[in-house]
């Protein structure tokens, strides 16, 4: 099946009971048993399984060409349950580019039980150079946040199996419908499905596929229901309906920041503008070729540096300066400021979540907000 009609009806499952063509919400904790002792349908404990998550992790693996997917309660806890998953001294490659709440984690919760280096990924001599016997895990981030950087895939699992070393992509700027990491051979796609999945700012959570159950996964699965970070039925049960319009809304979030991106690339007052879409971005030739369009993300500098993109965020009326991505509306925030202090960001950069608000408003708005 195409991923629209996956989108719609692999998430969801006729109610037997009632003929409910929308799966019901099951917000049961425990499930009984039968005069044997065993389980008929399956379900024993809300923490181990529920029908509303498995009918998400259904929708998700499928999206993603892969065999099985766990959900968790936010994109933290889908990164957290890889890093729990590996052996402690195991040494993980990571972008010097990626998505402040993960690095922070490693750094903070990790430091001392993993080892961990955030390179620039692309330059494969530096790649190569900082392989050491114990390195069990590449971690890829594709495009990245917040500099839109574009990792070949393909190359880096090329190095990575060489040494027989996996490969993690953080695959939620990019959304299944745009990029498919497994298909390219990585081992594990991760999402923060609070983003793009979800789509309407309104949840939390985080997911992991992979085209195999093999060890690793089973450990993976093993950390998700003994650790607990699950997302609740109805969590399951709202990012399950709006996939199903994920294609459709990922198709719109593009096309506006194609057109936003090359409506500030020609303002006096802007620097730079980092989007993969545009001709003369470094990544622009890999991210055609691994992708099917190049996203609804995109980072612009000003040349007024950070006293002028302040002035900027502040006088916008449409677009919302606040945290996240993947939503309906445009969201618009000065991302050093929410790095901190060790940030690598430049201060003069905000970074836009374009939203499916009309093309021509969005401009206005920027328009205005930049005289």
């Amino acid at each position: 099946m195409k991923i629209e009609t996956i989108a719609i009806h692999a998430g969801n499952k006729t109610d037997e009971a009632t003929g409910a063509v929308i799966q019901p919400i099951t917000l049961s904790t425990t499930f009984e048993r039968a005069t044997d002792g065993s389980f008929p349908a399956g379900y024993i404990y809300g923490r181990a399984a529920n029908p509303n998550r498995s009918q998400l992790e259904n929708v998700l693996a499928k999206l993603e060409g892969g065999i099985d997917a766990a959900a968790f309660s936010s994109g933290n806890a889908a990164g957290m349950a890889v890093f729990q998953s590996l052996k402690p001294g195991t040494h993980i490659i990571l972008p010097d580019d990626m998505y402040h709440g993960l690095r922070n984690q490693l750094k903070n919760l990790f430091a001392g039980i993993l080892e961990f280096d955030f390179i620039d990924i692309d330059n494969n001599d530096l790649l190569q150079k900082h392989i050491k016997p114990n390195t069990g895990l590449i971690w890829i981030e594709t495009p990245s946040n917040p500099l839109l950087k574009v990792t070949d895939i393909k190359k880096v699992i090329l190095t990575a199996k060489a040494h027989n070393i996996k490969v993690a992509c953080d695959n939620t700027f990019a959304t299944p419908v745009l990029q498919q990491p497994l298909a390219l051979g990585a081992d594990i796609v991760m999402h923060s499905s609070t983003k793009y999945f979800g789509g309407h700012s309104d949840l939390t959570g985080g997911a992991l596929v992979t085209p195999v159950k093999d060890e690793w996964w089973t450990k993976i699965r093993q950390v998700q229901e003994q650790g607990g970070a699950i997302p609740s039925p109805m969590d399951c049960y709202y990012l399950a309906r709006s996939i199903k319009t994920l294609p459709y809304r990922v198709a719109g979030h593009v096309k506006n920041a194609q057109l936003l991106a090359e409506w500030l690339q020609k303002q006096p007052s802007v620097e730079k503008v980092l989007y993969p879409g545009l001709p003369d971005h470094p990544g622009h030739a890999i991210a055609k070729q691994q992708m099917k369009g190049f996203g609804g993300m995109l980072s612009v500098c000003f040349k007024g540096g950070e006293t002028e993109a302040k002035k900027v965020v502040n006088s916008l009326k449409i677009f919302t300066q606040a945290t996240s991505l993947g939503g309906v509306e445009s969201l618009i925030e000065h991302r050093a400021s929410v790095e901190g202090p060790d940030t690598k960001t430049p201060l003069n950069l905000l970074r836009i979540s374009v939203g499916l608000e009309h093309i021509d408003d969005l401009i206005a708005d920027m328009e205005q907000a930049m005289r």
